[in-house]
Formats: C-alpha cells, structure tokens, sequence
C-alpha cells in the first residue's frame, strides 16, 4: 500500500550523473531509504584501483566575464545617435554651404549695386572711336577776331599697320608689356606689384593693363577710389569681349592723352614735332610714350628733361624684350627729339578766358559734337589792359604789400563777361582765382546783409548805436578799434562798422540772408548761415560775388554772367546763339535796390573807397578779410560791374592790405580805360529816398487839446502883464529894468 504521506521522488537538475541511476535489473529490490546517504559513485574512466594518483590540476583559469543580457533597446538607440551624428555633420556642411552661397551672392549684389551699377555702357565697335570725343574749338573775340585755336587735337586715325612697329612696341614696354599674354585683367602683374608694394611700404608699381588703362580713359573720371577701380575691371573686360587685342591697342594709341590738349599719336606727332605718325623716329615714339602715364606733368612743354628720363627706360624695356637691338638702342638715345614751334604756342593773357571757355562750350555742344567755331563776349582791349594793370600794380606793390596774386573780373550792363584776368601771368600759373579760388569777402559781404535788412524794413536814416556785443562767446569788434555810439545805417556801410552789420545781420535772420544771397546767385553758402555770414566769413568766388553786385546795378534784375556769344560749327551751321531772357527775373524791390546804391554810392564817394573814384556816379563796398589775408573791392558804374581780389596762394596774411588800398586802385585803373569812350552818365532808375513811415499815436488829441489850453493860458497871462504895465509908473532914469535886477 503506498503511503501517499512521502513526497515523491524527484531528480536534482543540478546534477545531471544522478539522473537514472539504480539497482540493477537482476538484483532484488531493497526499499529505498530516502534518508539514507548515498554510496559514492564509481568513476567510470578509471581502469583500475591501482593506478596511479592523478595530477594535480593546472591553477584554474579566471571566470569568464558574466555574459550581459541581449538588449535590442540599446542597439536601436546606438544606431540612431550614429545616424544622427552624421545627419548633424552633413547638415552642417549644408547649412555652411548656403550661407557661403548667401554671402558670395549679398557680397555680389553689394558690390553690384554699391560700385558697378552705374558703369557706362560701351557704344558700338564702329562708335567706340568718337565716344567722348571733345571738339576741337577756334575761339574769336566780341569784333570776330581770331584769339587762339584750341581743344583736344587727334590728328588723322592710324592702324597698327600704318606706322612703324617700334611705335606699337615703344608703348607697350612703357604701359604693358605682357599685353598679349594676359586677358582683360593681369592677375600675375597684380600679385607682382603687390609683392613690390609691400616690400616698398608704398605704392610703387601699379597692375593696369593696357585695356584698363584705355578703359579710364574712355569712360571714367581718373579718380583713386575703390568704385572707380572695378569698373575700370568691369569695362576692360567688357572691351576684351568685342575686340581683338590689336583693335584694343589702335583703339589705346588713337585716344590716349599726350598733354597739351592732344589726344591720339598722330595728334601728339603733329603738335609736338610738327609730323604725322607714320614718320616717327624710334626716339619720338619712346618720348610719345613716356607721357600718357603723366600728361599734364610730363607734357613736353612743361617738363622736357623729364620725359626724356622716362623715355631712355622704355629704350631699355624694348631692348630687354628683344624687340630692339642695342645699337637701335644706342643710337635712339644719341637722337634727341626737338619740339616743333607749334609746340611752344603761347596764348598769353587770354589763357584764363579759353580755359574758362572751353568747358562752358562742352557743357553747351556736347562731348561728341564736331570741330567749333565759338564767339566771345571778351572785349580785347579790357582783356589786355585789365591784366597789364594787375601785372603792373603787383609788381610794384608785391614787396610792400605782402601780396603775390590778384584777379579781376568784369562784366557789362548785360552781364557778359567783358575781361578776366585768373593772375599776374597765365605762363607762371594758369589757376584761374577769378573762377575756382574761393575765399573769404569780408566787408564785401555786408551789402547783401543791408539788403535783407532793408527787405525787413531798415530805413538809411534808422539809428542803430556803435557799441560792444556779444552774440554767445563770439565778441565782433571793428576794424579800427572803438565805438562811435549812435549812428544811422548810412553811416555805419560808409563807414563799414562791424558791430552794426552784426546787428542788422541779427534783424535780418540767417535764413532771409540765404534765400537773399542764393536769389542774387550766390551758391556756396548754406540755406540758413550763422550769424558770422555778417562780417563775409563764408568763402565764395570773384565770379559770384561780382555777378551778385550786378542785381543792385541793375535795379533789382537778375543776369546770368556769360563768356559765349555763339557757337557754330566749322562749316557754317549754328548751335547756340546767346539771348536775353524772354521775361525779367527780378530777385529784388527796385526801391530797396534804389536804397542800397545810393548807400553804396556814398562809400566811394566819402567812405573808405574813396581811392576808387575817378570822376563818374559809381558805387561799391571794400572788403578785408580776417588776418589781411584777402583784400576785396567790387563796385559798378551804369556801364560796368568790375571786382578784384588780392592776396597769397597759400592764405599768407599780407601786410595790413585793405580793400579800400590795392584792389580799389586796380579798379579804378581798369574802370578809367572802361569807360573811356563812354558818356557819363547816372544810374537812370534810382527812386526818391521813401520818407519815414510813421502811425498817429492815439494818445494825440489829448496831447492837441492840452497845448491848445496852454498856448490860451499863455496868451491871458501876457495880456494881463501887459495891462499891469500901462498901469505901474515908468522907471526913473538910471533905474535897471525889472528883469535884469539882480534878484
């Protein structure tokens, strides 16, 4: 019977030799002791009980490393941070990659939009040899005289073929040597003269090619900026796109500026040595050269040692080239060149006028406009003698006075300009100060400030008191020194006190200053100028200043000053003849004006102008600016409006010179001969003075009614006295009368 109380039997799965072991088939079954121990098991490998003791085992071998559990999170999550690694890298690179396409292309447009937009378009191939083409002029005077022939002088239009090759070649050695090797823009002759640059501290060497250089030439002005430099690049390039390499180098010697007004080689050949291209010798082509890279310094008839410097290099660069031998060589630099007498042409006093001139008939015909013929308003006679008086007057004066310079310009009643003299001697220094110096007028300045002041209402009789003022820090005292109290306005211009001026100026206002003196046509100053405007402390030419003048001449009117009667071309056909304005362009009262030249008239008269008359109704105002480095006086008859300016250069200080001393003298020199066939005569317009203008103060009638009651109080009073006298007896002899007694 089984005891169902004993747990079952079970084998231990921790040891796997236990499993089906037991008694053999033939033996009797012993009931089994579940809590008897159990016999040790018998080796099955071992042969017998004899043999020998086995070995001692080897040391064991370390663990092995306990096995980590399979997780297929973690190799998910692993390739993903790998995967995102390099999606991180590539879209960096990405990123990297738009912003550098961003910044070339914002850096591009920049450059585009900042620099490049405006460059000159080219014209045609067939055009490109006319494009700003200037004229060449034939200048006559008012009576149709020929002055002087000038403008640029191109000559006949060669080939490479027409003309020696040591021509081609002597400017290729000079500008660009490696013309033929390089395209538009020469990156081998940029890094070179970089290199030499850097290692000099200083520009030395310049990288322009040929075609950059025709590129400036053609289209740009020769400014050093960074603008004009890129689309000198834009443009070669352009060039190099349309023509051929020898076109670009006919192109460049037909165009080129040799100084002299002279553009192109046979130009250049004709004017200097007195040929035409094809008969140059290997020295005039290296002389030629040598000065399209400084025209106007090198020019042949400025600085002939020079060139010749600089041609013996190009001699050099030819030979070191092999495209000359060395006896071709030697025997150019024996062969000096010699100028032609059309070369050495002097235009004398007129060089001021022609200069002038000539940039006024472009602006009038065009840059592209044929060969001119242009008519003058110059009178030769005032011309001539208004610089022989300047030349004169300041060679005497130039010791004593301290001044080395003066100009004069003069217009007539229709505002041509009649004479202008730039300087003692166009030869010595052709910077015209009647036109491009602009300078300090001082006192000049004070009639427009009157003139305002008059607008507002200033009356010549109006007092106003000569005494220290104070406008801020700034003190204006007078010229001489001292105050003089009260006076009228009349006296203060006559007399060109300061402090009064600086009055008016402040009664005025700075913006009717501006909008008078920029009526009158005068541009340099600012819409609202300080208070400083008063005493003539913003700078302005002898042209405008003089031109401003004429209003007051002119009752009122404005003229615009003028040099060409009328331009015609060559052949006959009309471009411009001058004319009057169809309707009058008055810019101020003719009562006001009639003020101030009457004002004005008194300053020549009796004020410090006093050595400008000579005879005849004139009117002007001196001037001195601060330091005495300018000395001004401008003044107008009915005939002529004349102004003169003296002084340094360099703004030296002179020795105490006044308006009233040099330049007034100048003045009346030149205004003697001026009108010395003219009628005397007065400015026909001028008004009678305006009498005051006054309003009835209300408190009048009380005032009439009260001196009516005293002037009868009055008359009772004497006819008692008088009664009382009839009545008293008459004094005995000897007796004083009453009212000398001594009580």
């Amino acid at each position: 019977m089984n005891d169902w109380t004993l747990p079952p039997y079970k084998f231990d799965d921790k040891d796997p030799s236990k499993r089906g072991q037991g008694q053999s088939p033939g033996a009797p079954q012993q009931p089994h002791d579940p809590w008897a121990s159990e016999p040790p098991l018998k080796d099955p490998f071992k042969l017998s009980d004899s043999a020998p003791p086995p070995r001692s085992p080897p040391p064991p071998s370390p663990p092995p490393p306990p096995e980590e559990p399979f997780r297929a999170d973690l190799k998910h999550h692993a390739a993903k941070k790998k995967a995102r690694k390099w999606g991180w890298i590539w879209g960096t690179l990405l990123v990297s990659f738009l912003i550098g396409v961003l910044a070339v292309g914002g850096g591009a447009a920049y450059v585009w939009f900042k620099y490049l937009k405006d460059t000159p378009q080219l014209p045609s191939r067939s055009a490109l040899f006319a494009v700003n083409r200037a004229p060449g002029i034939r200048f006559e005077d008012r009576n149709g005289q020929v002055i002087a022939t000038r403008g640029p002088r191109y000559g006949q239009r060669i080939t490479v073929d027409s003309v020696p090759n040591y021509v081609s070649l002597a400017f290729l050695a000079a500008e660009d040597r490696r013309f033929y090797k390089h395209g538009a823009i020469d990156a081998q002759g940029i890094a070179r003269a970089a290199w030499v640059n850097w290692r000099g501290g200083r520009t030395k060497q310049g990288a322009s090619t040929l075609t950059q250089q025709l590129a400036k030439g053609l289209f740009l002005t020769p400014d050093r900026v960074v603008k004009r430099k890129l689309q000198e690049m834009l443009l070669a390039y352009k060039l190099e796109q349309v023509l051929s390499k020898d076109e670009i180098l006919e192109l460049y010697l037909n165009r080129i500026y040799f100084g002299a007004g002279t553009y192109g080689v046979d130009g250049a050949s004709q004017t200097y040595f007195g040929k035409p291209a094809s008969q140059l010798t290997l020295s005039e082509s290296a002389l030629l050269a040598s000065l399209p890279k400084a025209p106007s310094r090198l020019a042949l008839t400025n600085d002939m040692e020079r060139a010749l410097a600089r041609s013996r290099l190009i001699l050099a660069n030819m030979r070191k080239e092999g495209w000359i031998t060395a006896e071709q060589e030697s025997r150019a630099l024996d062969d000096t060149p010699r100028l032609s007498p059309m070369a050495l042409q002097d235009e004398g006093d007129y060089g001021w006028v022609l200069d002038y001139a000539t940039t006024e008939a472009v602006k009038i015909a065009g840059q592209n406009a044929p060969d001119l013929v242009v008519r003058l308003t110059i009178d030769p006679v005032l011309q001539r003698d208004g610089a022989e008086v300047v030349r004169q007057t300041m060679a005497i004066e130039t010791t004593r006075s301290g001044a080395s310079q003066a100009a004069l310009l003069s217009l007539s009643a229709d505002g041509a300009i009649r004479a202008m003299v730039g300087g003692t001697g166009y030869g010595e220094s052709p910077f015209n100060r009647a036109v491009q110096a602009k300078r300090q007028p001082g006192s000049t300045f004070k009639p427009f400030i009157y003139a305002a002041a008059v607008e507002k209402g200033v009356l010549p009789t109006d007092i106003r008191v000569d005494e220290p003022v104070k406008f801020g820090d700034w003190s204006p005292e007078n010229y001489s020194g001292g105050y003089r109290g009260p006076m009228t306005v009349e006296q203060a211009l006559i007399t060109s006190t300061n402090t009064v001026a600086v009055k008016l100026g402040k009664e005025a206002g700075g913006a009717a200053i501006g909008d008078l003196v920029r009526r009158f046509g005068i541009t340099s100053l600012p819409p609202v100028p300080d208070l400083s405007v008063s005493l003539g402390s913003y700078e302005v030419n002898l042209l405008q200043l003089t031109s401003g003048f004429q209003v007051f001449q002119q009752g009122g009117v404005r003229l615009e000053p003028y040099v060409i009667e009328s331009i015609t071309t060559q052949d006959g056909r009309g471009l411009f003849q001058h004319a009057p304005p169809a309707a009058e362009r008055r810019v101020y009262d003719i009562g006001h004006a009639s003020i101030m030249v009457k004002m004005m008239k008194k300053v020549v008269s009796e004020g410090t102008a006093k050595r400008a008359a000579f005879g005849r109704p004139a009117a002007g105002k001196t001037g001195t600016s601060q330091n005495w480095r300018d000395a001004w006086f401008v003044g107008f008859t009915p005939d002529y409006v004349t102004g003169v300016w003296v002084g340094n250069d360099d703004e030296k200080p002179m020795n105490k010179v006044v308006g009233g001393d040099i330049p007034a003298s100048i003045w009346r020199r030149f205004m003697m001969t001026a009108h010395q066939t003219l009628a005397v005569r007065d400015f026909a317009w001028l008004l009678p003075d305006p009498a005051p203008q006054t309003e009835p103060d209300p408190r009048n009638g009380y005032y009439e009614t009260l001196s009516a009651e005293f002037a009868r109080a009055a008359s009772e009073l004497d006819a008692a006295a008088k009664a009382a006298e009839t009545l008293q007896p008459s004094t005995p002899p000897g007796q004083p009368p009453p009212d000398q007694l001594p009580y």
